[in-house]
């Protein structure tokens, strides 16, 4: 059966600004291990008063649609993501972008590209605590709105196609800055 997802959050953005948000533990019909349990703060207690996975996997695709994705570490995330709707016979026919392999091209010279010192390098205020999805989410898509703004300084332009990001994501380091200046 494998591992399940018990948590779920997302933000929607329009022009820079989060619009909307989703947040949701899921009851994965089996309990988590204590190290889940350290690492989130989530208890089985929780989980166990939760809707079942099913149930808020079908909220959350309506709620995110066709609408691109980014998410910090997305292979991860896509991989629960894809099995969760796979178990309702949905699929996501959006895009995905991932923060980090983004910000190990534009950022290089991070101590680190865990979201969190990411987030300190950036000097983007941050209260709260990482490893929950919802203030990931938030996080992530304050990371990524900052990114956006460097990038566009480089490309001169204001909009960043989110095409030039997933390409941005695959292009070898040593290649960035004549993929952006070609823009």
């Amino acid at each position: 059966m494998g591992d399940r997802a018990i948590e779920i959050g997302a933000v929607r953005l329009e022009r820079g600004q989060v619009v909307d948000r989703f947040q949701a533990l899921m009851n994965p019909g089996k309990p988590v291990s204590a190290f889940i349990e350290n690492y989130t703060g989530i208890t089985n207690r929780m989980l166990n008063r939760a809707a079942p996975c099913d149930e808020v996997m079908h909220e959350f695709s309506d709620f995110m649609g066709d609408s691109n994705l980014v998410a910090h570490n997305a292979s991860f995330d896509k991989r629960f993501l894809d099995a969760e709707l796979g178990r309702i016979c949905r699929s996501y026919d959006g895009h995905f972008a991932c923060s980090l392999l983004v910000a190990r091209r534009v950022y290089q010279q991070a101590p680190n590209h865990k979201l969190g010192s990411l987030i300190a390098y950036k000097n983007i205020p941050s209260e709260g605590g990482f490893h929950r999805a919802l203030y990931d989410s938030e996080m992530t898509a304050k990371l990524w709105m900052a990114m956006l703004d460097d990038i566009s300084q480089i490309i001169t332009t204001k909009v960043v196609p989110f095409r030039l990001i997933q390409k941005l994501s695959k292009t070898p380091k040593s290649g960035v800055n004549t993929l952006l200046l070609a823009q």
